[in-house]
C-alpha cells in the first residue's frame, strides 16, 4: 500500500510539473504574440522609430514621447554597440520608459518589415488631443508586464513569434 501511494505521489508530482512548465510556456507565448501586435499597429500608425541612432536622436529631443523600447539580444564581440544600448537601456530607465528585452533582432527587423538587421526600436504615445497617452489594448498588456517586472535584477528575455 504504501508502495502505491508513493507511486501515486510520484505521478501527481509529474503531472504538477508538466502543468507548471505548460502555464510558464503558455505565459511566455502570449506576450510575444502582443509584442507583435502593438508593434503593427503603432506602425500602421507611424509611431515606430527603428534603429540605435535614430532611438537615441528621438530620445536626445524628447524622452516623454517614448512608450516602450525594444531591444534585442547584442552579438558577441560588437563593444561599440553594446556600449550605445546599455546607455539606452539606462537613459530610458531614468525616464520611466518601458523597456521590453527580445530574444533575436532578425525578427524584430522582420516584424517591422525592415531590410535590414535593427537591434532597438522605440513606440511612441498617443497623443489624441487628450492630456493623457492614449493606450491599446496590447499597449496596456505590454505596459501590465512591464510593470510586473519593472524591479527584476535582470529582465527577461521575451521570445518573439517567428515571421
Amino acid at each position: 500500500m504504501v508502495v502505491e501511494e508513493n507511486c501515486s505521489m510520484h505521478h501527481l508530482e509529474r503531472e504538477l510539473d508538466l502543468e507548471l512548465e505548460i502555464d510558464l510556456a503558455m505565459e511566455c507565448a502570449p506576450i510575444g504574440r502582443t509584442i507583435k501586435s502593438a508593434l503593427l499597429r503603432a506602425q500602421s500608425e507611424a509611431r515606430v522609430i527603428v534603429g540605435l541612432s535614430a532611438a537615441i536622436n528621438v530620445l536626445s529631443k524628447s524622452p516623454e514621447g517614448s512608450l516602450f523600447c525594444l531591444m534585442a539580444q547584442p552579438k558577441d564581440g560588437d563593444s561599440a554597440t553594446h556600449m550605445h544600448e546599455v546607455l539606452l537601456e539606462a537613459f530610458c530607465y531614468e525616464n520611466d520608459i518601458y523597456v521590453i528585452k527580445v530574444d533575436d533582432a532578425t525578427k524584430l527587423s522582420r516584424i517591422l518589415g525592415q531590410d535590414s538587421v535593427e537591434s532597438c526600436c522605440l513606440v511612441q504615445k498617443v497623443w489624441a488631443d487628450a492630456p493623457e497617452e492614449q493606450l491599446t489594448k496590447a499597449e496596456n498588456q505590454l505596459v501590465d508586464y512591464c510593470e510586473a517586472h519593472w524591479d527584476a535584477p535582470q529582465q527577461p528575455i521575451v521570445q518573439l513569434p517567428a515571421v
